[in-house]
C-alpha cells in the first residue's frame, strides 16, 4: 500500500513545484507547520482588483507528500480567489478524513492524495500549503479594509 501512496505520479508532483521561492513584496504571507512531522509551508500572495491571487510564491519543507499537494495547488493557483481556496481546503478535509471524493474544478489534480486517507499521519503535511495559502490571500484582503470600527476609548 505504502509503494501505492507514493506512486509516480506523487513523486514527480513533488519534484516539480510551481512558484518555488518569496515574493519581494507580498501582500499577504502565510505559514504553516504540520507539528507531527516538522514538514512547514511559507505561502507569499499578491491580489488583483477582484481579490484573485495575481502572484504566489511558495517555500515548502515537507514529505513527498506535502510537496505534492503543494506542486498542485501552484499549478492551478493564479486567479483562485479565497472562496476557491476554502473550499478546496475543506474539501480535502474531508477527502482525507470523511471519505469524501475532494476538490473540484481547478484543484481537482489533489484527488491524486486520496490514498494519504489511510495514513493520518500524513494529513496535516498534506495540507500544509493550502492552509498558508488560504492564510496569505486573507491577510492580503484584511489589509485591503481597513478596520472600520470606531474606539470607545476616552468616550464619555
Amino acid at each position: 500500500m505504502i509503494d501505492e501512496l507514493y506512486s509516480a505520479r506523487i513523486l514527480k508532483l513533488a519534484a516539480n513545484m510551481p512558484h518555488s521561492g518569496r515574493l519581494a513584496a507580498p501582500q499577504g504571507t502565510g505559514e504553516r507547520v504540520a507539528k507531527l512531522c516538522g514538514s512547514k509551508a511559507v505561502v507569499d500572495v499578491t491580489l488583483d482588483d477582484d481579490g484573485r491571487i495575481a502572484a504566489f510564491a511558495q517555500d515548502v519543507k515537507a514529505c513527498a507528500l506535502g510537496q505534492a499537494a503543494a506542486g498542485v495547488l501552484g499549478e492551478s493557483v493564479i486567479g483562485a480567489s479565497a472562496e476557491e481556496i476554502a473550499a478546496t481546503r475543506d474539501a480535502m478535509a474531508a477527502m482525507l478524513k470523511a471519505g469524501g471524493e475532494g476538490p473540484e474544478g481547478r484543484f481537482e489534480g489533489l484527488r491524486a492524495l486520496k490514498l494519504v486517507a489511510d495514513y493520518p499521519a500524513r494529513h496535516a503535511s498534506t495540507m500544509v500549503a493550502i492552509e498558508a495559502t488560504l492564510d496569505a490571500v486573507r491577510q492580503a484582503l484584511a489589509r485591503r479594509s481597513p478596520d472600520t470600527r470606531t474606539s470607545l476609548a476616552g468616550a464619555a
